[in-house]
């Protein structure tokens, strides 16, 4: 126990010390851009002399525009789980990310040995958002990674399919949802901004009767009641969300957002770190606290034991003869042989 509590007090310490400047969590509908987002980040840390660590946990994808370190199509096969489980594609993605769980503390300890050549690690996550968020999979994945390094997550966002009010608020809704599931800083990366200005995108976060104009502009209708409902509940989600512009064509807005990052990893210490190493004291607590109570058991039961008399054994008993069966034997005794 006296082991456990001093592995508890000093994992901050463990974490603070550890080289990795930060591990980043592309997250995102499909098409929105994460992995030409991850390319795009690389090539400019690249440009500074850094080193990133590349992780792809797609294991579905054909191909992927820039070099892994780990894949994830190197451990699991995509078509072969599909066809040897009999799953569909998301069931595939699920399973494939199940089986890379048995062996991601393999992934954490190469983390940690590289940690000193490359600060920045990038995790490329599946397009069926879904699979990784909500499931058991994905947060064993997230959880491992939080626990050991400074992590965050970005969210990335199509700008082009975001200027219709209502799909910029199921972005928006996906994103409070991961927010509040991982409790992990988080960045709101509006992509494609060579496109598109997504100007309008923080300018209905700030202000709701524009948003509310946007959503007159179209018919009206139940769904846009209900946008403007949820868009009001979100207003305390806005506040204190940090968003930034980039493209990862142009390059536009990725300085802007390595800067955001630092701020997320101090977002990091001072918020999510001493959040979880409370609970896990409060976990060891119990956990110190239902072992005692097992002990303090078993304790009592072999007191009882101890108290209780010794009783003697009734003498055995050869024979047990039902009404008429010495009669038997003994008429079988007179038969010849």
């Amino acid at each position: 126990m006296e082991e456990m509590k001093k592995s508890e007090s000093s994992s901050s310490e463990d974490v603070a010390s550890n080289s990795i400047t930060a591990t980043i969590i592309v997250l995102g509908m499909a098409g929105s851009g994460k992995s030409a987002f991850v390319q795009r980040v690389a090539a400019r840390l690249r440009q500074q002399n850094i080193a990133p660590y590349l992780v792809n946990l797609d294991p579905a994808v054909t191909t992927i525009p820039y070099a892994a370190n780990i894949d994830i199509r190197d451990t699991v096969k995509y078509k072969q789980v599909m066809n040897e489980y009999h799953l569909g594609p998301n069931g595939a993605i699920m399973t494939c990310l199940n089986l890379i769980c048995t062996r991601f503390n393999q992934v954490v300890n190469f983390i940690k040995s590289r940690s000193k050549q490359c600060p920045y690690c990038l995790f490329d996550t599946p397009g069926q958002i879904e699979a990784f968020t909500w499931s058991a999979s994905g947060s064993i994945i997230t959880d491992s990674l939080a626990s050991s390094f400074p992590t965050l997550i970005a969210f990335i966002v199509d700008s082009v399919r975001a200027a219709n009010p209502t799909t910029f608020m199921s972005n928006m809704l996906y994103a409070c949802s991961i927010l509040y599931r991982t409790k992990l800083p988080f960045i709101v990366v509006l992509n494609k901004a060579d496109i598109i200005k997504p100007t309008f995108a923080t300018k209905w976060m700030n202000d709701f009767e524009s948003f509310q104009e946007a959503l007159d502009q179209n018919s009206t209708s139940y769904m846009n009641d209900l946008t403007r409902s949820i868009s009001l509940v979100l207003d305390q989600f806005y506040q204190n969300l940090a968003t930034v512009s980039v493209s990862s064509l142009t390059g536009e807005g990725i300085d802007d957002f390595l800067k955001l990052t630092q701020d997320c990893v101090k977002q990091y210490f001072e918020v999510y770190r001493p959040l979880y190493d409370k609970l896990l004291k409060e976990k060891a607590d119990s956990l110190a606290k239902e072992t005692a109570e097992s002990l303090e058991k078993l304790s009592m039961e072999k007191k009882v034991c101890d108290l209780a008399p010794i009783l003697e054994t009734a003498p055995k008993i050869e024979k047990i003869h039902i009404g008429g069966v010495e009669q038997e034997n003994s008429e079988d005794a007179m038969l010849p042989r």
